[in-house]
Parts: structure tokens; sequence; C-alpha cells
């Protein structure tokens, strides 16, 4: 296996997603892979259901780091990354997104000099207050291949100076969207959370898990204000991290709508495809809702996915909350056509496990 393997590093919830799409078609290429799950999801709903549901191959390595600090986490996954890359001898590193996970993966390959091939590669939300923004940027730039999902995304990397540097820009289109089409069948088989939770009538399904969102006691108090006024018209729905729970306890934040704990992904698959409307702070979400054909309101100022907000099927509200009840009766009774193809076929996975075949 030595020097012909992919070695990928995952660490969030997203990634698990991504990878199974992926993984899979690698398999169908006769490409071996080494997967290292950095702990940085830990808890079962957020990790260990991802692989058993979506019959990802398990992790080789499993590194348990999470719960620390930005320098703290991203450090101790760059020590263990690298100790596994000299054992291992990849042929690249290919990790996913824009977590820590993904910058430490990319920064130990590169330092090694093995090569780095970065899925959904030239996002953008130009707020750099946002760790996620910091953590996309410096893996684009000492990444090798970069797999964007969008014209947007290939655009920001052009614009950026990419096509002088010694780097591979392939459109391949979003490897959620296989994922979403491809498991959506097992989910209507095998989840019971819509007969578990009664959710047989209109409801919104939404999130928050940004820090942005999470750590700012002002933002928290006017997405809870905002999710209680719509809560009081139509049902909302939340799976919650407990560490978000404990923060809205130790801030006196009192919820009327129905906190549930975080789901796996089918589950998840579910819970979108029924809602009557999404509202969310996560960028997966917010193309999830596009896939099953909803509209989204972003509990945020900006987004990287731009051509949703351009085309109407999202808009930006921010953590304001009579912007988030004005957008949601803006938007629960839009009309769209979403007919149109944003991200790609469905075979973004097959491009990218073509391209690695080429590639090595």
């Amino acid at each position: 296996m030595e020097g012909k393997a992919i070695l990928t590093v995952l660490g969030a919830r997203p990634q698990f997603i991504k990878a199974a799409a992926v993984s899979r078609q690698l398999l169908r290429f006769g490409i071996p892979e080494v997967i290292v799950h950095t702990g940085q999801h830990f808890d079962d709903n957020m990790s260990d259901v991802f692989f058993r549901e979506m019959e990802i191959p398990s992790p080789a390595y499993n590194l348990n780091v999470h719960s620390l600090n930005h320098g703290a986490m991203t450090g101790r996954m760059l020590e263990q990354v690298e100790e596994i890359i000299l054992k291992v001898k990849p042929a690249a590193v290919m990790v996913y997104g824009d977590t820590n996970s993904t910058l430490a993966g990319a920064l130990a390959a590169v330092k090694l000099h093995v090569r780095v091939a970065h899925v959904e590669a030239g996002l953008r939300s130009f707020n750099m207050a946002m760790p996620e923004e910091v953590n996309r940027i410096l893996t684009d730039r000492v990444s090798n291949l970069l797999f964007c999902p969008t014209d947007a995304a290939v655009a920001n990397l052009k614009a950026e100076g990419f096509e002088h540097f010694e780097t591979q820009i392939v459109k391949c289109g979003d490897v959620m969207q296989d994922a979403a089409y491809f498991y959506l069948n097992k989910a209507k088989s095998a989840s019971t959370v819509l007969d578990k939770l009664q959710l047989h009538a209109d409801y919104v399904l939404a999130t928050i898990h940004r820090q942005e969102n999470t750590d700012d006691p002002v933002n928290l108090k006017q997405i809870i204000e905002g999710l209680n006024r719509v809560n009081r018209e139509v049902s909302v729905v939340v799976p919650l991290h407990p560490r978000t729970r404990k923060i809205l306890e130790s801030n006196g934040l009192k919820p009327e709508f129905t906190v549930i704990d975080p789901v796996g992904y089918f589950d998840m698959l579910m819970l979108i495809s029924n809602c009557k409307l999404v509202m969310t702070d996560s960028g997966g979400l917010q193309k999830e809702a596009f896939f099953f054909q909803k509209h989204c309101i972003t509990l945020r100022q900006q987004t990287e996915w731009v051509e949703l907000v351009e085309h109407g099927f999202n808009r930006l509200a921010g953590a304001n909350a009579h912007t988030i009840y004005d957008s949601y009766l803006e938007m629960v009774s839009k009309k769209s056509n979403f007919d149109i193809d944003l991200y790609g076929t469905g075979n973004a996975s097959e491009i990218i496990a073509e391209k690695f075949r080429q590639w090595l």
C-alpha cells in the first residue's frame, strides 16, 4: 500500500457525509484509502453513528483530539497526523471543508512534501473573524489539487492568483449532493425520527452551532428570540449539541421551540426533506435544503454559498430577532423553481476518484 494510498483526514459531521460519497468511489476505482478520524466531533450522535449508517470504512486511526482551544486542538492534530503520514507514506493526503482537522491534515502533509487534495476548495465568506475562513484559505494555499463545488469557488481561486501556483483547479460539483441523493431511500426505511417526534404537520427545521453565534451572548439571545417568535406560528425543531444547551442555560435563555439531541444523517435527511423551511447557521444545511427543494434562512451575515442567495433560495437574516421573523414571513410561502444546476448532477465523487486515478 505504501506510496499508493490516499490518507483521508476527517473530524466533523459534514466531513463524514462527504467522505461517505467519495470513499465509495475510491473503492470502486481500486484506490486504497487510509482514514484518520481526529476526534473533533467525538460523541456518538456526531461521529460513530455516521460511520455505521453510511457504511464508511472504519478509521484506521482515531486521535481523540477534542474540547480544546483552536491552537491546542490544531497543534495536537498536526503532531499526530504527521506521525501517521511518516508511518503510512501515502501518495497524497485528502482533506475536506474548513475545520481545524482540515488545516492540521494539510499542514502536516505539505511540511512532509506529501501532496494535498482539498475537497470543497475555493469557498469564501470574506469574514476573517470566522475560524473556518482562516482554515479554508490556508488549506487552499498549500494544496496541490483543488476540488471546487461551484463556479463561484473557481472564480474565487482565480481572483486570488491560484492559476499562477503549482495547483490544479477542478470543478467537480458538490459531494454532499451525491450523498443526499444516494442515502435518501435508505433514510426513508431506516429512520423513525418523524414518528418519534410526531412531526406529521408543518414544522421548521433549525440548527445553531457556529461559534460566532453560540459564543456571543447577544447573537444567541437574538436568535433564540427570533426562533421563539416563529415557533408561535409553526413548530420549530432544533437538534442542539449539549455544549450549546449548556450555554443557553448559563445565559438564562429559555427556548419555546422543540429542542432535541443531535441526530444521525438519516434522521437529518428525513427532517430536511419533510420540513416546511430551514433556518440555520450551517453551510452544509443551506445546500441540503436546496437539494430537497426547501427555502432557507441563514442565521449569519454572509454565506459561502452565494449562488443560493443570488437565485432567491436563501435569505441572510444574521443574528437579529426581527430580521429572522421577517425573513420567515417572506420565505415560508415563497414559490421557487429549484430545477437549476448549481452543484453538479450528483457525480462529483466519481469525478474526484477519476482525477485521483490520473493524478497518482
